[in-house]
């Protein structure tokens, strides 16, 4: 039996040895530039990945350090980033007039329309007051409208009067969502100062931490209170921004029906978008995009050996009327992987428009830990998956972090020389070991049968003597 381990270990030993996965073995280099010598570092695929690699999956990506050694590498699905803009909206203002101090200290009768919006605030009398003291500006209330209260506001920013040009007051502020219970927010010194030069220096904003509200209070802690001419707040808008894609445009082909025109996609791209793209002033084209699928033998000899599967029908168009054009923009699709995309129109054409597909690239993240520069390899046949999870590459790295991983520079795909011709011998080399690797195991079973059949002779010789 030690015959029989030991011819296996041999065995194990030659498929071993025949395994390589050196930059060479790869028809592409892509060179990487960082500043940073070690670490966690990121990298947007380029265009070129896609293009080359041989695998649906990306299983025929590597990165290289100088010495050759592979490094640990996982792929993520890049997250949009948020774009936050500014927006001016406009606010009803309302006037406070009475005896009071201060705005807070005031009783309102305030009338609102079904939608929330004020229509007026008065201030009801006080009958123990003073009938001498003629009421005064004591506050402002203002109404940002259904739709101002669904976006957060940062700010608020004033103008005076028309025929004032300065001004000096210290503002409070309180937010409320049903004008009967009052949130202060902040305050702030708004001043407009005129120069010899007539010159204005005006600081007529009031900043806060950004929150939703549908109602505020403006009322005056020092300075005298003035009816603004307006009052502007400040919106903030975020808007979420995928990052940017790659696009491919493919000719087309006739296809294995007259309706059909088929179009040659790597295998690695899986589009999100596709659209046509026609050279042609004035077409229209109604079709579904899909694609060849081969059938089973068993299959096969009851009918074709193949079968049209679609993905989703639409009409593309180009029209040029009165020296303007409109054409059909890109659709959303199914992300697949499909080496050939097949557009079947309702009825054979002569147009052979191009097939432009739109998707989003993946980020590699790769544990730098050997010697620069380092290169980013693709293109193989059947070559065996190394990407790895996330957290194996980068463990206890947040979002965040991730994020702000430094981003690596790609430069120009280079096909390797003799590329083609390496490719034919390592599937001759392949071929070759798969020969020896069934003698090896062919020898290991006779062997084995040899061994056993010595030992039966042993057994069975005492017996006859």
């Amino acid at each position: 039996m030690k015959s029989i381990l030991i011819a296996a270990t041999a065995a194990s030993a030659i498929a071993t040895a025949t395994a390589s996965d050196a930059p060479q073995d790869y028809t592409h280099l892509i060179p990487l530039t960082t500043s940073a010598k070690q670490g966690v570092l990121q990298l947007r695929l380029p265009k070129d990945v896609y293009l080359h690699a041989r695998s649906p999956l990306l299983d025929d990506v590597r990165v290289f350090d100088a010495g050759g050694a592979p490094q640990p590498f996982a792929l993520r699905t890049p997250a949009p980033s948020t774009r936050t803009s500014r927006h001016d909206l406009p606010l009803a203002i309302f006037p406070l007039m009475g005896t009071a101090t201060s705005a807070s200290q005031l009783d309102l009768d305030v009338s609102t329309a079904a939608d929330g919006r004020l229509l007026s605030v008065k201030v009801r009398p006080d009958g123990n007051g003073d009938k001498t003291v003629q009421p005064r500006l004591t506050g402002l209330v203002l109404d940002l409208g259904q739709d101002g209260a669904s976006k957060p506001v940062s700010a608020l920013r004033f103008t005076l009067p028309s025929g004032q040009r300065e001004y000096s007051a210290q503002v409070w502020l309180e937010t409320s969502a049903d004008m009967k219970h009052w949130d202060t927010v902040g305050a702030a010194e708004l001043n407009w100062l005129v120069n010899q030069e007539a010159q204005t220096l005006a600081n007529d904003r009031l900043e806060f931490d950004a929150r939703n509200f549908r109602y505020a209070r403006l009322s005056w802690r020092s300075g005298t209170p003035v009816q603004f001419a307006a009052i502007t707040a400040e919106q903030l808008v975020r808007t979420d921004v995928p990052p940017p894609g790659e696009q491919l445009l493919v000719q087309a082909a006739a296809g294995r029906q007259a309706q059909d025109l088929v179009y040659a996609v790597p295998p690695a791209i899986a589009p999100d978008q596709a659209g046509l793209q026609f050279s042609e002033p004035n077409i229209v084209l109604s079709g579904t995009l899909g694609s060849y699928r081969e059938l089973p033998a068993r299959q096969a000899t009851q009918g074709p050996a193949w079968r049209f599967d679609p993905l989703i029908s639409s009409t593309f168009y180009r029209i040029t009327q009165g020296g303007q054009v409109r054409s059909s923009g890109d659709i959303d699709v199914p992300p697949v992987h499909a080496t050939q995309w097949v557009l079947r129109t309702t009825a054979p054409t002569t147009a052979r428009p191009a097939l432009r597909l739109d998707w989003q690239p993946a980020t590699l993240v790769f544990l730098a830990s050997g010697n620069g520069p380092y290169t980013l390899a693709v293109g193989r046949e059947h070559a065996l998956p190394a990407v790895r999870e996330l957290n194996q590459v980068a463990p206890g790295f947040s979002d965040a972090e991730l994020q702000k991983l430094e981003q690596v520079g790609a430069g120009p795909a280079t096909q390797q020389q003799g590329s083609g011709a390496s490719e034919a011998s390592a599937a001759v080399e392949a071929a070759s070991a798969a020969r020896q690797r069934l003698i090896v195991l062919w020898g290991v079973l006779l062997l084995g049968v040899g061994v056993l059949a010595f030992m039966v002779w042993r057994l069975l010789r005492p017996s006859r003597s």
